[in-house]
C-alpha cells in the first residue's frame, strides 16, 4: 500500500471495529501474530511493517539529518494508513516504537481514536546511557548486517522468563531469525530511535482510554519509565505483567492477549 510515497506491507484481517497494530524496532507486524489470531473473530485487525522495516520499503529520501527515519514521519505514516483505509475511529495498539507513533496520533489527532493501548514503551528520549552502546551496535550493524549483533541484542529485546525455558528453544531460534533477517538499512530507523526527541510535554493533551501496559522483565525500557507514561496520560491505566520483557506480544501472548480482551471490550 502507498502511504506518502513509501509502499507499506499491510494485512488486514477480521471484521468489525478496526484495531491498528504498531511494532516495535527490528521487528515487523509479525509480532502481533498471536494477538491477531485471539481478535479477529470480533475485529478487524490491521497490521502493518514501518517504513525501512520488514516487508515495506525504505526510500532513500527518508533520511533525517541524512542518517535516519524520524519518528515523526513514521507517526505521519501511521495517520495517512488509518485515513486511506477509513479506519478511524480505531484502537490503536501499539509496542516501543509503535507506542512511540500511538502517543502523537492520540495526542495530536484523537479524532482518529477509539482507545490507545501502550506496550513497553515511554514518552522521554532515549538514556543518554543507553546511547553509545546502541549506536556502536547500530554501526556494526550498518556495516556488516544484525547477524553480527544479534547475540547481543536478544538479551535487549527479551526477559530470562523467554531466555531460559528450554520448552521455547524453537522459538527463540526462530526471534533472532528475524532479527537476523534484518537488512543493513535497519540503520535507518534505529538511528530514528535514538534521536527521538522527548514528547512528555505532549503528554496532557492524551485524553482517549489509555492502557499501558509493562513487562516486569523489560531491560530496554524500565519500569520507572513506563511508570512516568502512565502518570503523565490522565486517567490511563497501568498493567505490570509478571513475566516478559521487551516484547511482551511474543514472549507473552496469553497474558497480552487477556489485558487486550478486557480493555478492548469496555472502550
Amino acid at each position: 500500500m502507498q502511504v506518502n510515497g513509501c509502499e507499506l506491507y499491510v494485512q488486514d484481517t477480521g471484521r468489525g471495529v478496526p484495531i491498528v497494530f504498531s511494532h516495535g524496532l527490528l521487528w515487523s507486524a509479525r509480532m502481533y501474530n498471536a494477538q491477531i489470531a485471539a481478535l479477529a473473530d470480533r475485529y478487524r485487525c490491521v497490521a502493518y511493517d514501518h517504513r525501512g522495516q520488514g516487508r515495506s520499503e525504505s526510500p532513500h529520501g527518508d533520511i533525517l539529518d541524512g542518517h535516519g527515519i524520524s519518528i515523526e514521519q513514521v507517526y505521519l505514516d501511521a495517520v495517512n494508513l488509518i485515513e486511506a483505509l477509513k479506519l478511524a475511529p480505531c484502537h490503536f495498539v501499539g509496542l516501543s516504537m509503535g507506542g512511540f507513533v500511538g502517543q502523537r496520533i492520540a495526542a495530536r489527532r484523537p479524532d482518529l481514536l477509539r482507545s490507545l493501548v501502550l506496550l513497553e514503551t515511554a514518552a522521554d528520549p532515549e538514556p543518554r546511557h543507553n546511547v553509545p552502546k546502541y549506536r556502536t551496535l547500530n554501526k556494526i550493524a550498518r556495516f556488516g548486517g544484525l547477524s553480527f549483533v544479534a547475540g547481543q541484542v536478544m538479551p535487549i529485546m527479551f526477559g530470562d522468563s523467554f531466555l531460559k525455558d528450554p520448552k521455547r528453544k524453537k522459538q527463540r531460534a526462530e526471534c533472532e531469525r528475524q532479527l537476523k533477517n534484518n537488512g543493513r538499512g535497519i540503520y535507518k530507523a534505529v538511528n530514528g530511535v535514538i534521536e527521538r526527541e522527548d514528547f512528555e510535554p505532549e503528554l496532557g493533551k492524551i485524553e482517549v482510554p489509555t492502557l499501558i501496559v509493562h513487562g516486569e522483565e523489560d531491560r530496554a525500557i524500565v519500569r520507572e519509565r513506563a511508570e512516568r507514561l502512565h502518570g503523565g496520560i490522565r486517567g490511563s491505566e497501568f498493567v505490570l505483567l509478571p513475566r516478559g520483557g521487551h516484547s511482551s506480544t511474543m514472549e507473552e501472548p496469553e497474558l497480552v492477549n487477556a489485558e487486550l480482551q478486557r480493555f478492548l471490550a469496555a472502550h
